[in-house]
């Protein structure tokens, strides 16, 4: 077994993928939603190396509003919530994801605004990183705070981890989160009022109520 060192040099990988060639025929992988096509890669990196398109597109009324839509996926029935979410949204949104719960939707064929695809995918839940990053980076860009960016957050939360990225967005002060499918078991009707006070979380209820009330 060959180990991949320090410096990263998958050489040896790509040679043996290569040795062993393709599928004798033609092989069509779908996700959930029959789409055959995904788009990666959207890091903060590659988000912000676009971001004048981005700005310029949101200047222009090309772009009206941005979704975070992500976090866990689970079995639990109503997390289809979020392709549905997805799928009503505006033809002139973007959509960024992270985390396992994208493959409920990043199959999906929604079409580019001005050469940028409508779903980007910034990656796994340790990649939130990238979206709280991408989402300052604009702020600054448009001078004013996180919470005054044409951005709305629809997050599916299902284990501690989640959690603790939504621990990291409350310290960050961000508001407006909407957290579903059902609300984590601990946060008692205490803990819950000062969260629905102070940073304005909502439950999920229907992504059409939800795109009603978010959209205005």
């Amino acid at each position: 077994m060959v180990h991949i060192g320090e410096d990263k040099d998958f050489t040896p990988v790509i040679e043996k993928a290569l040795e062993l060639g393709r599928y004798s025929k033609e092989q069509e992988f779908t996700g959930i939603n029959g789409g055959s096509i995904l788009t990666t890669g959207f890091g903060h990196g590659t988000v912000l190396s676009v971001a004048d398109k981005v700005v310029d597109a949101v200047k222009n009324g090309d772009i009206s509003h941005f979704f975070l839509v992500g976090g866990c996926d689970g079995a639990r029935t109503g997390r289809n919530y979020y392709t549905e979410f997805v799928k009503k949204s505006p033809k002139d949104s973007i959509i960024l994801t992270v985390a396992c719960g994208k493959y409920r939707f990043n199959d999906l064929d929604l079409g580019e605004i001005g050469g940028l695809p409508r779903i980007m995918d910034m990656g796994q839940c340790n990649d939130a990183y990238s979206a709280i990053k991408a989402a300052i980076a604009l702020a600054e860009v448009f001078e004013c705070g996180v919470n005054e960016l044409p951005l709305s957050m629809v997050l599916s939360w299902y284990e501690q981890k989640a959690v603790c990225i939504l621990l990291t967005l409350l310290h960050l002060g961000i508001k407006n989160i909407y957290l579903g499918p059902t609300l984590p078991a601990f946060i008692s009707p205490n803990i819950l009022n000062f969260l629905v006070e102070n940073y304005n979380i909502s439950p999920i209820s229907t992504p059409e109520d939800d795109l009603k009330k978010i959209m205005g």
